[in-house]
């Protein structure tokens, strides 16, 4: 019963006012477009959202106004009911912000009252508007500032990223948060495992429907040959960017599917995006060939009604792969 109920997740998203939180979160979880973030407003106390992600799992997501009399008020009386049942506190510090060390000690506060009613909890810091800093500054910059956030963690162990909402940084980041939090991603993983085996596939990434983050992936050894290693997070912008292209032109909302599947055919590999599970699209890429794309679109849709049993319950039992042969070219 309880795993048909699904889990919820509370996530703190924490930082000064001005640092970006809720432009990032409506990117992420509301389909913005970068440039559209220019019209929202200040976050006024706490903006309550609750996320769907993956089947069984709702993220219960706080904005939190970073204004100094809410964080007062955040770190006094409402501290019990902000700081308890926390999962995961993302806290996003402004590059550009002139009061750095004062920032610092805003974040160490916030960490010692998440330590006293959540110490199970993850803390991810984002490092962000790294855009603004120029290129051959950012990684001394970033490693800088993060060896300064990680001292003043407390008992946490911190992962930092360095983010903007104008390229993919925005999705590795939130996608390696996610990740984190998805149960049973095991068995996931290793049906994937399978099914790619199956296919012959050179790599398979499983992305979520509506942000399309990057659940999880397999990718085999011709696959880890691939010179750019952050492909997925670049996938993950350019579909999410072509799907608020076919919203305006078809007038279907921007969290609807809006396409089925698509393929490309190479002389070098062959690759499509279908939608998998209610919750998940699919990219698998495999070799060159019209018979192996065939089998390859076939098998996938033979192993949906099993990921989809694992998405509702969380759990089931190892099947064998689908039976389909792939040719040999």
């Amino acid at each position: 019963m309880d795993e048909k109920k699904g889990k919820k997740k509370k996530v703190l998203l924490m930082g000064k006012s001005g640092s970006g939180k809720s432009s990032m979160r409506s990117i992420v979880f509301s389909n913005y477009v970068a440039k559209d973030t220019r019209r929202l407003g200040a976050t006024i106390d706490v903006e309550h959202s609750h996320v769907r992600f993956l089947g069984n799992l709702t993220l219960n997501l706080w904005d939190c106004g970073g204004q100094d009399a809410f964080v007062e008020n955040y770190l006094s009386t409402q501290a019990n009911h902000v700081f308890s049942n926390v999962g995961v506190l993302i806290y996003v510090f402004d590059i550009e912000s002139r009061e750095f060390d004062r920032d610092l000690v805003v974040f160490s506060a916030n960490a010692r009252a998440l330590a006293d009613r959540s110490p199970s909890a993850s803390v991810f810091c984002l490092i962000h508007k790294m855009d603004l800093v120029q290129d051959h500054f950012r990684d001394k910059i970033f490693n800088e500032r993060a060896a300064l956030v990680k001292e003043r963690c407390g008992a946490f162990e911190v992962a930092c990223f360095a983010t903007s909402i104008w390229d993919q940084s925005l999705y590795r980041a939130w996608s390696s948060i996610i990740y984190t939090l998805i149960p049973n991603l095991g068995v996931i993983e290793e049906h994937l495992r399978r099914l790619a085996d199956s296919l012959g596939a050179e790599e398979i990434v499983l992305f979520e429907r509506t942000t399309f983050l990057v659940v999880t992936h397999v990718t085999s050894g011709v696959g880890e040959l691939n010179p750019c290693k952050d492909r997925f997070e670049r996938l993950s912008n350019i579909i999410k960017t072509w799907k608020q292209s076919l919203s305006k032109h078809t007038g279907l909302p921007r969290s609807s599917p809006q396409f089925v599947e698509f393929g490309i055919k190479t002389t070098k590999f062959n690759m499509f995006i279908a939608k998998f599970t209610a919750n998940t699209y699919i990219l698998v890429v495999t070799a060159p060939g019209e018979a192996t794309y065939n089998c390859a679109v076939i098998n996938t849709k033979i192993a949906v009604q099993l990921f989809d049993r694992m998405e509702g319950l969380g759990r089931g039992p190892l099947a064998p792969p689908p039976t389909t042969p792939v040719p040999t070219q």
